[in-house]
């Protein structure tokens, strides 16, 4: 959370046009703490997208694509339940949307125009390409792309870098915590100030 409050302080600070997205939500905690934060720091002009199955996470392709998970019913948490779970912040407003269905399908017409943070949880391969693939070319100069499961899932890793080699981008990868990293987009640059964790 500290590293979500330091991108969302930062984008903001530095007018980095651009929504928010997390591209699977599960809960909802991390859009819930972005969509808070908008509203902490009085920003009104600003989009939190929730893209989700709201089914549980997918089957994997093949073996490379990642773990299975998707007969875990904790990981299974409906629409309804994340809109609830907003609504008991009094979060649910119309400065979040929700995006319903696998990435492969909702991603690519999400009407969303520009980003200024792009976090991703999808952990397969498949879904963290479909992430980058259709929502990277969206993010404004200056704005954060955050990995959740950078270290933790060999196949979301692989997805990382086969995305960054075949566009043959360099950013300056920096860890958050034990599973996750980020990386600012376009100028490669970092202020020292910026927590690890």
């Amino acid at each position: 959370m500290d590293n979500i409050e330091w991108c969302i302080r930062d984008v903001v600070e530095r007018n980095i046009s651009g929504d928010f997205i997390e591209t699977g939500v599960w809960r909802g905690g991390s859009a819930i703490f972005m969509r808070a934060m908008l509203q902490m720091l009085k920003v009104t002009d600003r989009i939190v997208w929730a893209a989700d199955s709201f089914e549980g996470m997918p089957v994997p392709e093949n073996e490379s694509d990642g773990w299975d998970m998707s007969h875990i019913r904790l990981l299974n948490v409906s629409l309804e339940d994340v809109k609830r779970n907003f609504a008991r912040f009094g979060l649910l407003d119309d400065q979040v949307r929700f995006l319903k269905g696998w990435f492969e399908t909702t991603l690519p017409a999400a009407p969303i125009n520009k980003l200024a943070i792009l976090r991703l949880d999808g952990d397969l391969y498949s879904s963290t390409m479909d992430a980058l693939t259709n929502l990277y070319d969206k993010l404004s100069p200056g704005g954060y792309v955050i990995v959740d499961d950078y270290k933790g899932w060999p196949s979301c890793r692989r997805a990382v870098h086969d995305f960054l080699d075949k566009r043959r981008l360099c950013p300056e990868i920096r860890e958050i915590d034990e599973d996750a990293v980020f990386w600012r987009v376009g100028d490669g640059s970092m202020t020292a100030s910026q927590p690890a964790g």
